[in-house]
């Protein structure tokens, strides 16, 4: 399961609640199966969510209590690229990279979902439920086929039978493919003609 991030944590929480999607998260956590948050839903996954300044819904809202960490939310907006090594049991040391954008901070996780290349423990970690702050983090690195790996693993399939592809490889042949798509629809000649009437002015 992943929560992916949101703009409205809060909010997005108390919807979850409201409709079940909540206790099945839980249901599912709680029988194993793998949870990880990513920006808000890393926030989601903690205990409570603390906005004294009124940043989103103001007060205090209770998380899902899947990792043992809580968020702040602060006026400041985080954003910045990092590389990290992962802290994953069983996958310490694979690296990855990924981007933060995000309001609030999120403290009090004994076990970190990775290291920062500066030495900040980031993210959280508890059972086989995960949460970080970087987007972006399957996209490259060991960690994505570590993790994988330990996913095919835990369905009875052998990793080295089946071949993780790189995601960014595979996004350059979506864009090939839709590039081709977009050129065989529209009169690529007169385009360029108008191109080249527009760079001689």
């Amino acid at each position: 399961v992943i929560l992916p991030g949101t703009k409205s944590t809060a909010s997005d929480l108390l919807w979850m609640r409201q409709c079940g999607l909540e206790s099945a998260i839980l249901k599912l956590a709680g029988q194993g199966v793998p949870v990880m948050g990513i920006c808000g839903g890393f926030q989601m996954l903690g205990t409570s969510l603390l906005d004294p300044d009124g940043i989103e819904t103001g007060g205090v809202t209770a998380g899902m209590g899947l990792l043992p960490c809580e968020t702040r939310f602060t006026k400041e907006k985080t954003r910045t690229r990092v590389t990290a090594a992962s802290a994953l049991p069983g996958m310490e040391g694979a690296a990855l990279e990924g981007y933060e954008i995000h309001m609030g901070r999120t403290g009090n996780a004994p076990q970190p979902f990775c290291v920062l290349s500066d030495g900040r423990p980031e993210g959280a970690v508890c059972g086989n439920v995960f949460g970080t702050y970087l987007h972006g983090v399957f996209d490259s690195g060991e960690l994505t086929q570590k993790l994988a790996a330990w996913l095919l693993t835990r369905k009875g399939l052998q990793p080295d039978q089946t071949p993780v592809e790189n995601h960014r490889e595979y996004q350059e042949r979506q864009f090939d493919l839709l590039a081709e798509e977009v050129r065989a629809a529209l009169d690529m000649e007169t385009i360029y003609q108008v191109m080249e009437k527009r760079s001689a002015l």
